[in-house]
């Protein structure tokens, strides 16, 4: 994809934000996750497997949010407690096996493109910090906002969420809080942002230039509403 430029002027803070599930990924990673470290660590926890589809019936019932759903499945299948420190080499191998096999590599040189344009890379997932940080890592982004877990003074990772999950409207509560952080100026910054799904409706809205990225066919629609470029990573 072209370099776009809508609306910058010169001496501005350029900043591009990425979804990571499905734009820069090609599949999931939550899940995927959560089963790797059952297999790595504790595979007896596959009994726990028969209890995993009454999560879901709550929240298809509304009975449970999707946050609540997401702590439900990771104690299920990962535990209430284990040491953060025993979790991290498990957490890289991970990150290794999803930069091998499960990303767009047009992705990747879009991420590069953005690089050598001086632009801030921010990568913006509803997946748990606690491992997006590795692949945000091995990507080279500046920064990253994500669900946060609990980590106890143990050290141990609770079944927690720390404030909210990072979806959907509340992403731009944590992108304004980083621009505070970073003592950036919206008015004096160029935010491109890439999606692939209309949950990032908000996001993309707070954007310059918003991209969608091997859209769903309802971010399709949407982009194609709003004027949005409409790019394939696959």
């Amino acid at each position: 994809m072209e370099p776009l430029q809508r609306g910058l002027r010169d001496g501005m803070q350029k900043i591009s934000l990425y979804d990571m599930d499905r734009t820069i990924t090609v599949r999931g990673t939550y899940t995927p996750f959560l089963f790797y470290l059952l297999f790595a660590r504790a595979p007896w926890r596959l009994i726990f497997l028969p209890l995993l589809p009454f999560g879901f019936i709550g929240y298809g019932l509304k009975l449970i949010s999707r946050g609540q759903l997401k702590t439900f499945n990771q104690r299920l299948l990962m535990g209430s407690g284990p040491k953060l420190a025993d979790l991290q080499p498990h957490i890289e191998r991970f990150a290794d096996h999803v930069m091998r096999a499960n990303r767009h590599q047009k992705a990747l040189e879009q991420i590069e493109s953005d690089r050598a344009d001086g632009r801030k890379l921010v990568l913006v997932t509803a997946s748990y910090e606690l491992y997006a940080e590795a692949i945000a890592r091995r990507l080279g982004f500046d920064h990253l906002i994500g669900t946060r877990l609990e980590v106890d003074g143990e050290g141990r990772v609770r079944p927690q969420i720390l404030g909210e999950n990072c979806y959907d409207d509340a992403k731009i509560g944590r992108i304004e809080a980083l621009f505070a952080a970073q003592g950036w100026q919206r008015a004096e910054s160029h935010v491109r942002a890439y999606s692939d799904h209309v949950s990032d409706k908000a996001m993309l809205e707070f954007a310059d230039e918003a991209i969608a990225t091997t859209p769903t066919p309802k971010m399709r629609r949407l982009a194609e509403q709003r004027g949005w470029p409409i790019v394939d990573w696959r």
